[in-house]
């Protein structure tokens, strides 16, 4: 039986989150695993209430976070990708479920953003084996 994924992707920098998206799900497939949800949320700070009712729901084996934060002129791409990590590992924790970062980020340029697309395949790999060694 095929490990069942969801997504919670970000649509903050949405031509960049697109394009990790894409080749996230081009992954799981690959791997011969299913994506069968997938929650779009404003940004990555959004993230955790979206990942813990998808985990309520207990359809998926493992959640997968798609999201990009790009530096700009304040600490704000700091506090953000580190509150959602630490709101992501909580849920895993709490549902007893993966729940993998595939966020890049903080204190990248956009062209780093845009070379840094295979965080989502990472990610994907990541909750992947998490699944299969954690049965």
């Amino acid at each position: 039986m095929a490990i069942k994924l969801g997504f919670v992707v970000s649509e903050f920098n949405r031509d960049i989150t697109y394009m990790m998206e894409v080749e996230g799900r081009e992954h799981a497939a690959f791997l011969g695993a299913e994506v069968t949800e997938c929650m779009y949320v404003p940004g990555a700070y959004d993230m955790p209430l979206a990942i813990k009712r998808m985990l309520k729901k207990g359809a998926v084996d493992a959640v997968v976070t798609i999201g990009c934060v790009i530096e700009g002129a304040t600490q704000h791409d700091e506090i953000v990708v580190q509150h959602a990590a630490r709101k992501i590992i909580d849920l895993s924790l709490e549902f007893d479920k993966p729940v993998s970062l595939g966020i890049s980020g903080p204190g990248m340029t956009r062209l780093e953003a845009n070379e840094r697309i295979d965080y989502a395949r990472r990610a994907v790999e990541s909750a992947i084996k998490m699944v299969q060694r954690l049965k």
